[in-house]
């Protein structure tokens, strides 16, 4: 039987948004504790616990992930034209209006768009090839 679009494979399975039993215990053991456990952490960390600075230093600061880039690479039409973009990623970071993972992840796009574009030219020349040998095939061929 296919499966129609939209429609859950195990209808009976758990409900969206439905939480783990696990999970729910430990929110419940830690209810009635997580103020007095939040105070020690901050104790341990002004104590100078690395490991109590590092909790709350990301609860305070969390690590971004994935939010959008507002920068404006120029035109790749050629695989020369990455030198220009990459040059211009590098003066960013240095710069300080890109940080080294946003960068990182910019130059993984222009690696990938210069696989694709070698891959359409590599495309495009073997059916040009293609082509006139069959085009010089048929030349040969004829008169008949």
């Amino acid at each position: 039987m296919q499966f129609q679009p939209g429609q859950s494979g195990n209808p009976a399975g758990r409900p969206r948004g439905a939480r783990n039993k696990r999970t729910i215990l430990v929110e419940n053991l830690l209810d009635d504790e997580a103020e007095a456990i939040a105070r020690k952490a901050i104790e341990l960390a002004k104590s100078g616990e690395m490991s109590a600075i590092r909790l709350c230093m990301n609860r305070l600061v969390p690590e971004s992930k994935g939010e959008s880039v507002a920068y404006q690479l120029p035109a790749i039409l050629k695989p020369s034209d990455s030198v220009t973009a990459m040059s211009e990623i590098i003066a960013a970071t240095a710069a300080g209006d890109l940080t080294p993972a946003e960068a990182a992840n910019l130059c993984k796009i222009i690696d990938t768009y210069l696989r694709t574009l070698e891959a359409t030219s590599v495309d495009e020349r073997l059916t040009e090839l293609e082509q006139a040998q069959a085009n010089e095939a048929a030349s040969a061929a004829w008169p008949p």
